[in-house]
């Protein structure tokens, strides 16, 4: 297997905890991901980082056919990552190719447009009686890795007890977002109505999303 043309992604679309975004931004670059790519709103609250989302690549999409579209333009493959009907345990490692991992919300798992795009399913064998399930970041972790021991990524240089920090990226342009069209605008306050009601964004007193805007930061004019 050719491990420089394997790639992972992970899809972020229905998680409910504002701060599990940032931890997952971190788990993807330790462990070696592409892009992260948001599916409705572009902002979130970037706790949990600890600056290591500026080393990983964001794109957005308004729709999870969008990015769907996009993954299989890359020859990837979308793994859900969920108890499933049919789910393989992660560390038999039944991938292919490179993949994308669609995390599921922390309390509802995956919602029934989210499976549908799904190519196969895994889940993490669990050995302790104490949890039904794992978070999202925990899971996310896990997953990620065992894909990495799979695709052969190579390590990471260590110094001491701590592994090597690459020097802050160039800022990304704003080439990534998706061209606001009327039908776009429409769609993605549709998305923010929804995410609102669900609590994942923070809002402001007009309804307007709080001054801790990730990708505001990384994409800026070129």
């Amino acid at each position: 297997m050719d491990n420089e043309s394997i790639e992972s992604y992970v899809v972020i679309h229905n998680i409910a905890k504002r701060h599990n975004i940032g931890t997952l931004a971190r788990s993807a670059t330790a462990f070696g991901v592409s892009e992260l790519i948001l599916v409705g709103r572009r902002d979130f609250n970037a706790f949990g980082s600890h600056g290591s989302a500026s080393h990983v690549r964001f794109r957005h999409f308004h729709s999870l056919r969008e990015a769907q579209i996009f993954l299989k333009e890359k020859d990837c493959d979308i793994c859900g990552v969920e108890i499933a009907e049919g789910a393989l345990p992660v560390n038999q490692h039944p991938f292919k190719k490179s993949t994308a991992f669609l995390m599921g919300n922390e309390g509802t798992g995956l919602s029934s447009k989210e499976l549908e795009i799904c190519d196969f399913f895994v889940y993490i064998p669990q050995y302790g009686c104490g949890t039904a399930s794992l978070n999202v970041t925990v899971a996310a972790s896990i997953v990620l890795h065992q894909f990495g021991v799979w695709a052969g990524f190579s390590e990471r240089v260590r110094d001491g007890n701590k592994f090597v920090v690459a020097d802050r990226p160039v800022k990304q342009g704003k080439r990534n977002y998706c061209n606001e069209t009327k039908d776009t605008i429409i769609e993605e306050r549709l998305s923010r109505r929804e995410s609102a009601a669900n609590g994942f964004f923070d809002q402001g007193k007009n309804g307007d999303s709080s001054s801790s805007n990730l990708l505001e930061a990384l994409f800026v004019d070129d």
